[in-house]
């Protein structure tokens, strides 16, 4: 059969020529201009939230549908330089953003973000590489290998835990949530490989996470948000105590046991350090001393991790040696962006044998030689996530970053000290010493049941009355009632403010202006 004619391809590349598709062309000739025309869109973004912008609040006064609108119904058909898209975003997509990186963002918890880590995502981006072998970018996973070793002794991990080590080592996920189901999946993995074919149990706190009912849920422990399965397989809350909101050990050692005579097969506890309403740090020493090497232990420390920067700050280590695996996001309070989420094991063969799926088309040589995180996680598919916190960590260096935190924290205590002092108030749960959380709200009577609700209805419409100002932005929790209410299911919990402080740009002073925000609303 013959080629093309000279005619066809002179028209093939007139066609292209004509669809703007000459992509080499565009590179060169455009991509430093609209880079620089991108970060300099962001540098001023920072600056004014920084300086407080009045027309920035830090959420948005919108209603659903607003932006979509203002929104093209289609896709344009002729394309238009980026520089036409950039006025747009920041006519309409900043002013419709909830601004996480403001100085006064306190709810739920900081997703950081930093020069040298956005550095780090654009060099990621632009290298454009697929990390999910060795062999498809060797760079990608050594580079991670050594960023985790690193971070391991930076926090002062067991060293079981490195990637040089005999059994253990680490990995970058996406986020908190994905290393909770890995390591369930590795559980129920290693249970099924001993043997056991009944029901299988998992324990938490009931202050823990939201991710691992539903790491349950994906790996069929339960159906729905009882935490039950339909083979008597659960993920069961366990309760915590009253004083700090942490697990109450003796209730986990009771379930298990239960669990135990009924037949089914205890294989995962999850050990919450900071949990995301309270920080309530769990006893690890307690956990790992009420259960045997058969049940996975997994410590969860999304937020809390990266105060372990600092030797002072690692109290809450205590036991860690028991656990078998180990999270931490950077990407909420070490200047790191989303998505960087720090994953250890003591049991590598354990995670990568409930996790490898091996085709012929991923088969190289080097398979079974070397590292391929492809086996580590759900997906196939990675980023070059490692490089922007390679980058964090090459241009603060550890003592900046340990004086970073150790600022939150001693925000946090003045402004739990300044709230404690304040008698419109009350802090119903003890902060631990490394913790950048305050919890608080209004105090008031709580004699009887209606007291309670009215108690909880007044600090929620508190919040939402600070909230609608845009010039701070709180969330809230529910933690159980008090004492001898707390067995009663007719008496409501308490409804309490989360003061989450640890915001790239957040200073002392400006917690010391949130505090007077709040103090001053309660006045009113």
């Amino acid at each position: 059969m013959s080629g093309p004619t000279d005619d066809a391809v002179r028209e093939d590349s007139t066609i292209e020529r004509q669809a703007g598709l000459n992509m080499a062309a565009d590179a060169s000739e455009t991509f430093v201009r609209d880079g620089r025309a991108a970060l300099s869109l962001i540098e001023r973004y920072w600056t004014r939230l920084i300086a407080g912008d009045p027309t920035l609040p830090v959420k948005p006064v919108m209603q659903p549908g607003d932006l979509m609108s203002r929104l093209p119904i289609s896709a344009p058909e002729a394309g238009e330089p980026i520089e036409v898209a950039l006025r747009d975003i920041e006519r309409e997509i900043v002013p419709a953003l909830t601004h996480w990186q403001h100085p006064h963002f306190y709810a739920y918890f900081p997703a950081n973000g930093s020069p040298p880590a956005v550095v780090g995502e654009l060099l990621s981006a632009g290298l454009g590489v697929n990390g999910m072998l060795w062999a498809t970018s060797p760079a990608a996973t050594e580079l991670e290998q050594r960023v985790l070793d690193w971070m391991q002794e930076a926090l002062g991990l067991p060293a079981t835990f490195r990637n040089n080590s005999q059994r253990g080592g680490g990995c970058i996920q996406g986020t908190a949530s994905e290393a909770t189901l890995v390591a369930l999946i590795a559980a129920r993995s290693r249970a099924r490989r001993a043997g056991h074919r009944g029901p299988l149990t998992a324990y938490c706190s009931a202050q823990a996470h939201s991710s691992v009912l539903k790491a349950g849920l994906i790996a069929g422990l339960a159906d729905g948000p009882d935490g039950v399965g339909h083979d008597g397989s659960a993920v069961r809350m366990v309760p915590v105590r009253d004083a700090d909101m942490a697990m109450d050990v003796k209730a986990l050692g009771t379930m298990m046991a239960e669990d135990r005579a009924a037949g089914k097969r205890p294989i995962f506890v999850c050990a919450t350090l900071g949990s995301t309403g309270t920080m309530a740090f769990d006893d690890l020493r307690a956990i790992g001393a009420c259960t045997d090497e058969s049940v996975w232990m997994h410590v969860d420390a999304a937020m809390a991790g990266a105060a372990w920067v600092c030797p002072e700050f690692r109290t809450p280590l205590e036991g860690i040696e028991r656990a078998d695996s180990l999270c931490f996001n950077p990407h909420k309070w070490l200047l790191t962006s989303f998505d960087c989420d720090l994953m250890w094991t003591r049991d590598c063969a354990a995670l990568t044998g409930a996790l490898s799926v091996t085709p012929e088309y991923l088969k190289t040589t080097t398979t079974g030689m070397v590292t391929d995180y492809r086996d580590w996680q759900i997906p196939l598919g990675r980023r070059f996530r490692a490089l922007k916190l390679w980058m964090v960590l090459r241009h603060y260096g550890l003592a900046q970053l340990r004086t970073y935190i150790r600022h939150h924290v001693q925000a946090a205590a003045e402004a739990e000290g300044t709230l404690r002092g304040d008698r419109r108030f009350e802090v119903p749960t003890p902060r631990e010493k490394s913790s950048p959380l305050v919890v608080f709200r209004l105090a008031g009577p709580e004699r009887t049941i209606g007291e309670a609700k009215m108690l909880n209805a007044q600090n929620a419409e508190f919040m939402a009355r600070l909230n609608a100002s845009g010039r701070l932005l709180l969330s809230h929790t529910v933690i159980p009632a008090a004492g001898a209410h707390r067995d009663d299911p007719q008496w409501p919990g308490r409804y309490v403010l989360r003061l989450a402080i640890g915001g790239t740009f957040t200073t002392s002073e400006h917690v010391r202006e949130a505090v007077a925000m709040i103090r001053a609303e309660a006045g009113r």
